[in-house]
């Protein structure tokens, strides 16, 4: 098995809601995300998956150091990074980089090619002109980029073709970790197999581990090695990528997979329609917070939070239809 890069401890992120310009007071506060442990191993992808809102970005905040969790804990090679020196920090974001949802706004337009790509470069490390220029056009060569587009402008190239300049400038620190917050939703349908091939292969030949956020259910399929379904800032069902879409343990992944297109339009499957709304962040239900949806709720489902516990090899699930234990409610 491959070693641990990166790993979540009851990670919680919540969001004071004020009132009051000068004075403002706390009146509440929105669980964004909610006690969430997860691990991503070396050259490995975990992917994570839900509907809009269930707290997948601000995961990746968090990782990135965007954003400060309220409690919990995220170790990179074992260490809290939470406690990193200023020199450390600094590494730790050298070997974390991002590519994000919209090359269009993640890339400044008055830039060229190579000062995009090259800026990392020249902020955290002290190297050389004739250095820079040659990783530049390494990098570039890397996600499939001609060398002439060095001195082009991003309003110059497709969407795909931006979305490739984000991932140079990502690759030019040679990062360990890239997350990547749904890196082809923006594009066109008819390149996305493109870009996604291509992480795959950057992955095979450098060893990069990513962490996937996607609402799309065959892109996570595709690129993941292992898989965590979210729900209202809670992880609810963890698991290797096949073995989930094989055999999907919780009611809402079984919804998400119910409602996702079919691999092949031969591929009959139960229709899960689910009722209701999803629930507020700010003041969740007690117990399962996908209780007020469930199709197989039970009392119990309204009483006491399930916890996520392993029910096969490597495959967890947070629902009390597997036999789980009570706990006693904080």
């Amino acid at each position: 098995m491959n070693k641990v890069i990166l790993e979540v401890q009851q990670l919680r992120k919540y969001f004071p809601i004020t009132s009051g310009l000068v004075m403002a007071k706390v009146k509440g506060w929105i669980k964004a995300v909610d006690g969430v442990s997860f691990s991503l191993n070396e050259g490995e992808t975990f992917g994570l998956v839900g509907e809009s809102g269930c707290g997948k970005t601000t995961i990746a905040k968090l990782i990135l150091l965007i954003e400060r969790p309220t409690s919990g804990s995220i170790r990179f090679n074992g260490e809290d990074i939470q406690r990193l020196s200023k020199k450390e920090l600094k590494e730790f974001r050298c070997s974390v980089q991002a590519v994000f949802q919209d090359p269009w706004s993640s890339l400044s337009p008055r830039m060229r090619v190579k000062d995009i790509v090259s800026e990392p470069i020249i902020a955290n490390r002290s190297l050389s002109k004739k250095a820079i220029k040659d990783k530049v056009a390494e990098v570039l060569d890397i996600v499939d980029l001609s060398p002439e587009s060095t001195e082009l402008y991003p309003h110059e190239f497709s969407g795909g073709q931006k979305q490739r300049i984000a991932m140079a400038r990502a690759l030019a620190l040679t990062p360990s970790v890239i997350v990547l917050d749904e890196p082809v939703s923006a594009l066109d349908i008819s390149i996305r197999a493109q870009v996604m091939n291509l992480l795959r292969d950057i992955q095979a030949q450098f060893g990069v581990s990513y962490l996937l956020i996607a609402h799309d259910l065959a892109v996570v399929r595709y690129m993941s090695s292992t898989v965590g379904v979210m729900y209202l800032g809670k992880l609810v069902e963890v698991a290797k990528s096949e073995e989930l879409y094989r055999y999907p343990a919780h009611p809402y992944t079984n919804a998400l997979l119910s409602a996702a297109l079919p691999s092949h339009p031969d591929v009959e499957r139960e229709e899960i329609i689910l009722h209701g709304e999803v629930p507020s962040a700010i003041n969740p239900p007690p117990g399962c917070r996908f209780h007020t949806r469930c199709f197989h709720t039970m009392p119990i489902c309204s009483e006491v939070e399930p916890p996520l516990k392993e029910i096969a090899n490597g495959h967890s699930v947070a629902c009390y239809l597997y036999g789980q234990e009570v706990s006693q409610p904080w």
